[in-house]
């Protein structure tokens, strides 16, 4: 076992989950509060633990190099290709979309902070994109590297901004219940977003190997320490600003200024704006390595750095167009992501295992505990996740 790529690839699966997700939370969970937003958490962490393994069983009899469309091609067919390439391209291109216009959105604040002269606000989006795209385009081993540089820092910002804000936490905020109950089904699709880093597995495969141990102990603690981050996350966001004061503060900008405005110190301004810019970047970093390498899979020419160029087109002029359209559309980005991300890290999975454990031609060395019971509840669990979705795009909830 690789130590060194261990710890790597565990902060890439980390890194790609704590970003606009994590941002977003105490907005979408602001109507019902601490207590029931971290029992939420804990049972969305649960599931997409347990379909990360799932995937770990389903690559121990692929090549190292399989993607999610081979995987599915190889097991469920054509038609479960097709799925597969329709989930994963709608989902990346959703998130790195959000990516894009939550981090567009910060660099441009900070561009008239600053440098104090007006720019157009899509520049910042520009800005963003280019610099991770080419990282992202250049090797998965550089994204590994900056991604280990990006991580440390965020975690040591956000030790320090946790250590400054809990004296201005509140008991009586943290112990306020729901609002209205159908407001917890309500936040769940975006909720369930920010703990999405299956599309991330192919690309950690072929770099660790088929080291089942170590992709186990990646995919279970590369999760866990989000889990953990957005706990604490939650305890600061809703012990300092009351139901009230979350909900009147809906995008990104404005939820910062607020936390900023009561901690009332210069510092704690700066500390988390920047907070905000590492988790968009090492977020992003992971999801838009994870398409890259999926458009790698249909665009690889025999000249490489054609090749290269391509697909970081193809990668990054998508989600950039969406957000340079709609610079604000970072939440709503994020609420879509929740339909494909269902399919991708949910149904999928459950799909190939279930059709895979028929095979009696294959060699199990590893096998995810549950049996059919834990494939049913995958599949209830992410038929809530679409059920309310589409309750929310009717105005239902």
């Amino acid at each position: 076992m690789n130590i060194n790529k261990l710890i790597g690839s565990t902060l890439i699966i980390a890194g790609t989950t704590i970003g606009a997700g994590m941002l977003a939370l105490p907005i979408v969970s602001a109507t019902f509060g601490f207590i029931t937003s971290c029992i939420i958490m804990t049972i969305i962490w649960a599931f997409m633990a347990y379909t990360a393994l799932l995937m770990i069983e389903l690559h121990q009899n692929a090549n190292v190099d399989a993607t999610l469309n081979t995987l599915a091609y190889n097991i469920l067919g054509r038609k479960g290709q097709i799925l597969a390439i329709f989930a994963m391209l709608f989902l990346f291109y959703a998130l790195c979309a959000a990516y894009i216009s939550g981090g567009g959105e910060q660099i441009y604040d900070k561009i008239k902070e600053y440098f104090e002269f007006e720019i157009p606000m899509q520049s910042g989006a520009i800005i963003f994109a280019l610099v991770i795209g080419t990282v992202v385009s250049t090797s998965t081993r550089s994204v590994d590297l900056l991604n280990r540089v990006l991580f440390m820092i965020k975690i040591v910002v956000l030790v320090v901004m946790l250590t400054f804000l809990m004296p201005f936490t509140s008991i009586d905020n943290l112990m306020h219940m729901p609002k209205q109950q159908a407001l917890v089904f309500a936040s769940l699709p975006v909720v369930f977003t920010s703990f999405g880093f299956h599309g991330s597995i192919p690309s950690i495969v072929r770099y660790i190997g088929k080291d089942i141990k170590a992709l186990r102990i990646i995919m279970i603690c590369g999760s866990l320490l989000p889990l953990i981050v957005y706990i604490l996350w939650q305890f600061v966001s809703h012990g300092i600003l009351t139901q009230q004061e979350l909900v009147q503060n809906d995008s990104l900008t404005s939820f910062i200024k607020a936390l900023s405005f009561v901690a009332n110190n210069s510092y704690m301004s700066f500390l988390i704006s920047l907070f905000a810019n590492l988790a968009l970047a090492t977020s992003f970093l992971g999801v838009s390595l994870g398409l890259f390498d999926f458009l790698q899979d249909f665009l690889s020419k025999k000249d490489k750095k054609a090749s290269r160029l391509l697909t970081s087109l193809v990668t990054f002029l998508p989600p950039l167009s969406f957000a340079l359209f709609y610079p604000e559309g970072f939440i709503k980005a994020l609420g879509f992501a929740s339909f494909a991300l269902v399919i991708l890290a949910l149904f999928l999975p459950v799909m190939m295992v279930y059709k895979q454990r028929k095979n009696s031609n294959l060699n199990y060395t590893y096998k995810v505990l549950g049996g059919n019971f834990g494939l049913l509840l995958v599949v209830l669990f992410g038929s809530l996740i679409i059920i309310v979705q589409i309750l929310q795009m009717l105005k239902v909830l």
